[in-house]
């Protein structure tokens, strides 16, 4: 079997080899796969997530009862007219003359419906220099950002005509084309960036072409696979866009991740001596084992999206498992058949002045690979003094993770989001302004058996009069009655505004006090709030509720998977707590530069008081999940060093150096492509880019660097132990062969699996 005695046992090493001697096969039917998933998803077609199923609480219900009354919400427009200098008022011709010439315009258009003037529908505000045209625009509302540039530029002309007054446009229409415009090619712009970035980090740190390009390959065939079982899928789970944008996010970095951690093992035990058989054997039994490892425990830990009870939440984690089994697959399975197809070709297109062979022959004539010296170096005083090390790493950690305990999560405004890079934003702030609320109202949704029963009017009367009573509106608050579907939607405009703390109390005034003393006395009729801050708040409460059952699962899961790879009690814990401390200094970062703005301006952003409330628990999930790439396979080098025979302390450096190049690679990959995302101009988007890019940094760094050699290196031969009472577990440590020459020393209880 080649010049090593390589004994092959475990699914990855068996599927390694099955590969490797049915090459073509392998490709082949990597490449069905592809095409069939693909063809197989088109066919398909992909069935989006339903508005009525992305959240739960008043907002869900509020949306089914609009769904099965099959009302279709049209795209709400609104002109503002107000005075600039403040002199102006409604009452005067000039100003009556321009609201009129506004409804002439936007009506000629032939695109909007429903137009109301503000003198009809009292929307002057309290000062009297502010007015508010409002319309309807035809047709289906999830398209009207398509037909809305007609009606902008007709009154983009009425604003040329009047130019004492300041007269702008704002709606859902308006806003979905602005954004679109704007922002619109960001994503695909940050997305098709992504490739051409690992690509070329990946020519650096394999110095030839084809070597570079199979990452690359695997990775993109994975996403592609994914992309058709996505539409396959989607017609249990809906799947949505952003579902989309996460699994090529995750597809790339952890594809390209695990062809590499395959391919360098290859190559060096190659440059170490050993023929390409072997080689490739001995890359299957270790790297290959690692991926499987990792793989799994990434899978389990997407899966902890599907606990949040959100099918947007619950699209992104089904997505980004599929993707990472899929490129999980591909590297045990294609990836040693194109190796042992391209044997030395892999070395072709080399790039001049990159890694010449600068390791030592050993005294068999092999070169040995002393690993990096930069982290030999990092290593050194770390093995020496491991107590220091652990105490002033971790320490340093738990500085930068201190800000997270103040963190404040909410979804974010529009200028929050956007700040003052588009002009619509300042449209959305002086709309707020002299009409508090009145940009985004809260919307009651009321179903009775009759609409029109005079109990049931009397009681939408009442409940208008005690909103504004009450404190939680200003009115003013208008009724639209579908009496053919017994629904009627009130449209509540909430003290508060943009501010989402008081819009919040007020809001909560609304539901507790004003709606159970008017319509909730009348029997048979249901009022669920929804609107801008409803949904916000049923989102954060579901969200809130969703994070222990998430984080329990996530780690108990992740626990039990290291448990049952390495054996090992003490590694299980570790790698625990290891990631639980990433996660944090990656949530201090984000609180310290996006809600307290320290440092904002370094990574183009600006301190907007809170971070999106979606994001820490997406972070946890993905993070979880990437780090234990990392920390899998660089566990598993340490551990074969010591099955090996190396001293504690010896194995740990050997595995810590020998990995450096890769776990590098890896981490500048995932940095560079996570650090596009933080060039966006949405706060969201730079919120995720950075908080991602950081704690990969951190973790390949200061994790895998420092603190896990130390800890391990306290640890000794505590490393290793396992319970007596946990020895009737599965032992999957047999899936590692390779040249074991001893077990490690066994600590009283324990039982190192070999």
């Amino acid at each position: 079997m080649g010049n090593g005695d390589t004994r092959v046992r475990g699914i990855a090493a068996r599927a390694g080899g099955w590969s490797a001697r049915h090459r073509w096969a392998a490709v082949g039917i990597w490449v069905l796969f592809v095409v069939l998933a693909m063809g197989l998803g088109s066919a398909a077609g992909t069935v989006e997530v339903k508005e009525s199923d992305q959240l739960g609480g008043e907002t869900h219900t509020a949306a089914k009862i609009i769904e099965d009354a099959g009302i279709e919400e049209p795209a709400s427009e609104t002109v503002l007219v107000q005075a600039k200098d403040g002199s102006a008022k409604a009452t005067d011709a000039e100003f009556r003359g321009a609201v009129a010439a506004v409804i002439k315009a936007v009506e000629d258009t032939g695109k909007v419906t429903d137009v109301t003037s503000p003198y009809d529908t009292d929307t002057i505000s309290k000062d009297g220099r502010s007015a508010l045209v409002q319309f309807d625009m035809r047709g289906d509302s999830e398209t009207a950002g398509e037909r809305v540039e007609p009606v902008l530029k007709a009154v983009e002309g009425v604003q040329k005509d009047h130019s004492s007054l300041r007269i702008e446009e704002i709606g859902g229409a308006s806003m979905m084309k602005t954004f679109d415009d704007a922002f619109g090619d960001d994503f695909q712009q940050a997305e098709y960036s992504a490739v051409p970035v690992a690509l070329g980090i990946l020519l650096i740190a394999f110095g030839a072409l084809v070597a570079a390009l199979l990452p690359v390959a695997l990775a993109v065939t994975a996403i592609m696979a994914t992309m058709g079982l996505m539409g396959i899928v989607s017609h249990i789970q809906p799947m949505d866009d952003t579902a989309s944008s996460v699994m090529l996010l995750v597809g790339l970095a952890v594809g390209v991740d695990y062809c590499l951690f395959y391919l360098r093992r290859e190559r060096e035990e190659r440059a170490a001596g050993r023929d390409p058989e072997t080689a490739l054997q001995i890359a299957a039994a270790t790297s290959g084992r690692a991926v499987i490892v990792s793989g799994v425990t990434v899978c389990v830990a997407m899966a902890g999206m599907l606990f949040t009870g959100i099918s947007t939440f619950e699209a992104m984690g089904l997505a980004s498992l599929m993707v990472v089994a899929v490129a999980m697959v591909g590297s045990v399975t294609v990836l040693p058949a194109l190796l042992s197809l391209l044997g030395e070709r892999v070395e072709k297109g080399r790039i001049p002045f990159l890694h010449r062979d600068k390791r030592r022959k050993n005294g068999n004539g092999r070169r040995s690979d002393d690993g990096s010296r930069f982290w030999s170096a990092v290593l050194k005083p770390v093995l020496a003094k491991p107590g220091v090390s652990l105490v002033v790493a971790a320490g340093a950690l738990l500085a930068v993770a201190a800000p997270a305990l103040g963190m404040k999560t909410q979804n974010l405004t529009l200028d929050q989001e956007f700040g003052d890079s588009l002009p619509i934003v300042g449209t959305y702030e002086r709309v707020n302004d002299a009409f508090p609320g009145g940009s985004e109202p809260a919307t009651v949704v009321v179903k009775a058996q009759d609409i029109n029963a005079a109990d049931v009017q009397a009681a939408l009367a009442d409940f208008r009069d005690q909103a504004i009573s009450s404190g939680a509106s200003r009115g003013p608050i208008d009724t639209k009655t579908h009496s053919a579907q017994n629904v009627a939607f009130v449209y509540v405009p909430l003290v508060g505004g943009s501010d989402q703390d008081k819009a919040g109390q007020s809001l909560d005034l609304l539901r507790d006090k004003v709606r159970p003393d008017t319509l909730g006395r009348v029997d048979g009729v249901e009022a669920p709030v929804t609107g801008q801050v409803a949904g916000n708040k049923d989102f954060n409460d579901q969200l809130v509720g969703s994070v222990v059952p998430v984080f329990a699962f996530v780690v108990v899961f992740a626990f039990l998977l290291m448990l049952l790879s390495f054996r090992s009690l003490t590694i299980a814990i570790t790698s625990i707590a290891l990631n639980l401390l990433s996660v944090a200094a990656a949530y201090g970062i984000l609180v310290a530069v996006f809600q307290h703005g320290w440092g904002a301006s370094l990574v183009g952003a600006e301190g907007v008081g809170a971070i999106v409330a979606w994001l820490p628990l997406f972070l946890f999930v993905i993070l979880f999940g990437l780090s234990m790439d990392y920390h899998v396979f660089v566990v598993s080098r340490i551990r074969e060093a010591r099955l090996r025979g190396r001293g504690t302390k010896e194995a740990i450096r050997h595995g810590v150096v020998t990995t450096a190049g890769v776990v590098t690679s890896a981490a500048v990959i995932m940095v560079a492509v996570f650090a596009i995302f933080g060039t966006l101009s949405m706060q969201s988007m730079k919120q995720m880019g950075v908080g991602l890019a950081a704690a990969v940094l951190i973790d390949a760094t200061i994790i895998r660097g420092v603190l896990l050699p130390a800890a391990m290196a306290l640890l000794g031969e505590r490393n290793w132990y396992l319970p007596k009472w946990l020895n009737r577990l599965p032992d999957l440590t047999h899936d590692e062969a390779p040249e074991a020459v001893a077990p490690p020393v066994a600590v009283e209880g324990e039982r190192a699996g070999v």
